[in-house]
């Protein structure tokens, strides 16, 4: 029993439990697989620790299972995560001509302009200028999911 306890108080399974913590905070904020696989190096670590493993073990271990899940399952893990990710190619909205479903008013917050078929939140890129509903105008620039219209020079 008193191996036990030992065993359950020991320094190393408190520095394993707060590197799990921390990794997976760190991976729930970044949500990039980012720390996963420390986390993974982290448990095993600690499954070594529970056993009685010493210290240099349990930090070979770590160290260890961590490069193999970075190695092994880190590439597969990228590539099933990118081909989820849909391209906007937003960039080739700028300067492009629009039609403005929703009177576009900064001061109100209020806009809405059609481009290809996709509606889009639209604001004026100067204050003062308004468009009417079905007015066209120009793409200035996109800010976030913004379109940024002005006016269509003649």
């Amino acid at each position: 029993m008193k191996v036990l306890i030992e065993l359950v108080t020991s320094d190393w399974m408190f520095v394993w439990l707060a590197v799990i913590i921390a990794t997976i905070v760190i991976e729930i904020i970044t949500v990039g697989l980012t720390a996963i696989w420390l986390t993974g190096g982290a448990l095993a670590a600690l499954f070594v620790c529970l056993l009685g493993g010493h210290w240099g073990l349990q930090l070979a271990v770590f160290f260890a299972v961590t490069f193999v899940l970075l190695y092994f399952t880190r590439p597969w893990a990228l590539k099933y995560l990118e081909s989820k990710k849909t391209a906007t190619n937003y960039e080739e909205t700028i300067g492009k001509t629009v039609r403005v479903t929703e009177a576009v008013d900064n001061k109100r917050g209020l806009g809405k302009a059609d481009y290809n078929g996709m509606e889009w939140t639209a604001r004026a890129k100067d204050d003062d200028t308004t468009f009417a509903v079905d007015e066209q105008a120009v793409v200035a620039q996109v800010s976030g999911v913004k379109l940024i219209l002005e006016k269509i020079h003649s």
